[in-house]
């Protein structure tokens, strides 16, 4: 009898050491975004894809995730990712701009057409280019996610370069500053998760960002008008899913492959789920009582002339390179 309460208590002692082992072995990453969390959010959606996808593998991999900026401010992130101290983000290429100006291309004023425009850029000389900036920093794509965006305004609504004269706006993107205040508009520079505070405390009378950030931070309850992206959008900005290189030279190949599944499979999912985000930005804001316009070719026309005396130039002159990369975004079509 005393022989077998030994075994059973050795037994029971190999199991914890065992269970011990294996949580030791499990290697916990960090995915941090700066949007709410569970709310539909197609940024956050997607990251919770590649969360579920890569946790249900059973390859010792956990990713953690954190919404809502709770982990890292909006702009932190790219400096986070790119030294390891952060392993995947959801992140607007634009905001990391100070550091790599090339990638304020990425939201310049009417380069990108449509979401269908966007697709075929993601295979151009452009956007290699642009990655390999990328890898050079430490940081490599896990999806291509390009999101169309609109404008805002709790006084008048925004089709005709006037119409922003004597309001101050909110713009993601050095490229859009330069082409509103070309038209008159004063700049005020924040995060967009920091739009409606903004808004509802008069520091904004307009914005401007992406369908997705428009519903998920409930803006349509600050504002009067929208101007949709419709079939002549001004705005579309890359916002992919970002790994740290340092955090997946680490992994083995079986990992590698996971997270390169995973993230092909989120990509498809935003290029269906950006086209829907402009509908939905549609119905939530007239439903709310918003009034909703989109403008037409020659509006949108009037726009790229400002853009292209101020943000294009800019880019050309400033940017070492700039008119060659410029140049190779502009010759796809």
């Amino acid at each position: 009898m005393k022989n077998i309460k030994i075994k059973r208590l050795i037994t029971s002692v190999l199991a914890a050491f065992c269970f011990v082992s294996l949580a030791q072995a499990e290697m916990v990453l960090k995915a941090s975004h700066q949007w709410p969390g569970g709310k539909g959010d197609i940024r956050d959606e997607m990251v919770q894809m590649i969360a579920r996808d890569i946790n249900d593998a059973n390859l010792g991999l956990k990713i953690q995730v954190y919404p809502g900026k709770s982990l890292y401010k909006p702009k932190e992130q790219w400096g986070a990712i790119a030294k390891g101290k952060l392993d995947i983000t959801a992140f607007p290429l634009a905001y990391a701009g100070g550091r790599h100006p090339e990638f304020n291309l990425t939201l310049m004023p009417g380069l990108v057409k449509n979401h269908d425009h966007a697709q075929r850029l993601n295979n151009s000389e452009f956007m290699q280019r642009i990655k390999q900036i990328m890898d050079d920093a430490g940081v490599i794509v896990l999806a291509d996610t390009w999101l169309a965006g609109g404008f805002v305004s709790k006084k008048k609504c925004v089709l005709n370069p006037e119409d922003v004269e004597g309001q101050t706006f909110r713009a993601a993107g050095k490229a859009f500053n330069e082409m509103l205040a070309g038209a008159g508009a004063s700049i005020a520079k924040m995060p967009s998760s920091e739009i409606y505070s903004a808004l509802q405390t008069g520091v904004l009378d307009a914005a401007n960002t992406s369908s997705a950030s428009l519903v998920s931070y409930r803006i349509y309850e600050q504002v009067k008008c929208l101007t949709a992206p419709g079939d002549n959008a001004l705005w579309v900005m890359y916002e992919p899913i970002l790994m740290s290189k340092k955090t997946f030279n680490k992994l083995n190949k079986q990992q590698q492959d996971a997270f390169i599944k995973a993230g092909k499979k989120a990509e498809q999912f935003a290029y269906e789920g950006a086209k829907q985000a402009d509908d939905k930005l549609v119905e939530v804001y007239k439903k709310a009582g918003v009034e909703v316009v989109t403008m037409t070719a020659e509006q949108a026309a009037k726009w790229r002339d400002i853009a292209d005396k101020t943000s294009y130039k800019n880019f050309a002159e400033k940017v070492k390179g700039g008119r060659e990369l410029l140049d190779m975004a502009l010759s796809v079509e």
